[in-house]
């Protein structure tokens, strides 16, 4: 259990730093308990496996797999309310957009790990265990979450940015997106920077 809220507790706080936001991370870390639940209902649909070290693991390991689908979501809908577009509508683009993407990443994981769901000979039980709790969890995350997250997404953000912030947003989409342009073009790769600044400096008359 202490594994498990401090990998929570960090995921936020990655989260808090990557939205800016203390609110927003929400939508995304909700998405875990719908993960867990999947896993738990996993192994108690097979009664020979149990809740040992193995489904702790699997367990651990869904806060990175689940946050991740909600991940593609709320940050391509984020971005989009932050230079005025409607919320709903910018939700729904992003659950669009990136439903492809989530069903790719998430079949490809749950077709790897059947090898441990059907594993046989020595250490069997172990594998089965770990595997099955983390498909489980996945499938739940890949079903159940893409429809939860959305709605959590539009409530959460309602409620920390309020109903004048979304409608200034609104009012200066265009000078945002102008903004946010200016922003991308001079956000130059540092490398590439340190380059053009040792090109000067050899080109630069004594």
């Amino acid at each position: 259990m202490y594994i498990f809220a401090f990998s929570i507790t960090f995921v936020f706080l990655f989260l808090a730093a990557l939205y800016e936001s203390w609110s927003v991370p929400f939508s995304v870390l909700l998405a875990v308990p719908i993960g867990a639940f999947g896993a738990i209902l996993a192994l108690f649909l097979v009664p020979s496996l149990t809740d040992n070290v193995y489904a702790q693991i699997g367990l651990i390991t869904l806060i990175g797999l689940a946050a991740k689908n909600a991940i593609l979501i709320v940050e391509f809908a984020k971005v989009r309310v932050d230079i005025g577009e409607d919320l709903l509508a910018s939700t729904l683009e992003a659950v669009s957009l990136r439903l492809r993407p989530i069903i790719m990443t998430s079949l490809a994981f749950i077709l790897g790990v059947l090898p441990l769901v059907f594993a046989s000979g020595a250490g069997a039980v172990a594998r089965r265990t770990i595997g099955l709790t983390v498909l489980g969890g996945m499938f739940a995350a890949s079903t159940i979450a893409i429809f939860v997250v959305p709605v959590l997404f539009v409530l959460i953000t309602r409620a920390a940015y309020g109903k004048e912030k979304l409608e200034y947003l609104k009012a200066h989409h265009k000078d945002l997106i102008e903004k946010a342009k200016k922003v991308e073009a001079q956000n130059i790769d540092p490398e590439l920077e340190f380059e053009l600044q040792k090109s000067r400096e050899m080109h630069k008359p004594a």
